[in-house]
């Protein structure tokens, strides 16, 4: 009995090193995927902002020229849903973490003031302008009121809230973006770099996914394009 647990005690220090070195490549798988705390979900959102900036420039480009570009319109903007969704899931994510006491978002500190309060404005009017939008793409130009004008209204107050929300983080964006171009390179700089890089692939791949399957819908419109003057 003494002899076996003499050896035991002998081949505990003697297995100690084996066994964090498990647990630290653990931890590195971990934080490959999932890492990056509050600085990586600040990074996600800054990257998924600009991606959104890019679509919505097409989005007008298809406003200006509605006859002509309407297919590109509904194709950009069920695109749209993808990367929206991870962008108010990102955004999310650190509110809840703040709000829920947090050490690390809470020493990272809250938003500013006026993003804080038209956060739900800019919530709101994108739930309402994508929601209307799809419900007017499947009822067809004979049943598109209310829906309409619900999507107007809603694209407009969504347009002007969002880039009072995109200029209060324009400053602080090209440093994540010059961030993400130089230090990432570097071993263990900011873990969570592939889950950060699938979460915005899922996103693209499921708003263009989402787009082709329902490019069937958009004949309601496409076929009747002279009736578009008004939108």
């Amino acid at each position: 009995m003494h002899m076996k647990t003499g050896n035991r005690a002998l081949t505990r220090p003697h297995n100690l090193p084996r066994t964090r070195g498990i647990a630290r490549r653990r931890e590195r798988r971990a934080g490959w995927l999932t890492g990056g705390s509050t600085d990586g979900n600040e990074r996600l959102t800054a990257i998924t902002g600009v991606i959104l900036i890019l679509l919505l420039a097409v989005i007008g480009v298809t406003i200006l020229r509605m006859r002509q570009l309407i297919s590109v319109h509904l194709f950009v903007g069920l695109l749209l849903i993808g990367p929206v969704a991870l962008k108010m899931a990102s955004t999310g994510y650190r509110f809840a973490r703040y709000y829920t006491g947090n050490k690390l978002y809470r020493r990272k500190g809250p938003p500013e003031a006026l993003l804080r309060g038209i956060a739900p404005v800019v919530v709101l009017s994108t739930v309402a302008v994508f929601a209307s939008g799809v419900i007017v793409m499947f009822e067809g130009r004979a049943h598109r009121n209310p829906w309409l004008e619900i999507h107007k209204v809603s694209f407009i107050i969504w347009v002007v809230f969002t880039a009072l929300h995109v200029l209060g983080h324009l400053p602080g964006l090209p440093d994540h973006l010059r961030a993400r171009a130089t230090r990432d390179k570097l071993p263990g700089d900011l873990p969570g770099r592939a889950g950060r890089s699938i979460a915005l692939a899922g996103a693209l791949v499921g708003g263009i996914v989402l787009a082709i399957v329902l490019i069937p819908q958009f004949g309601g419109w496409t076929h009747h394009i002279a009736g578009l003057g008004d939108h």
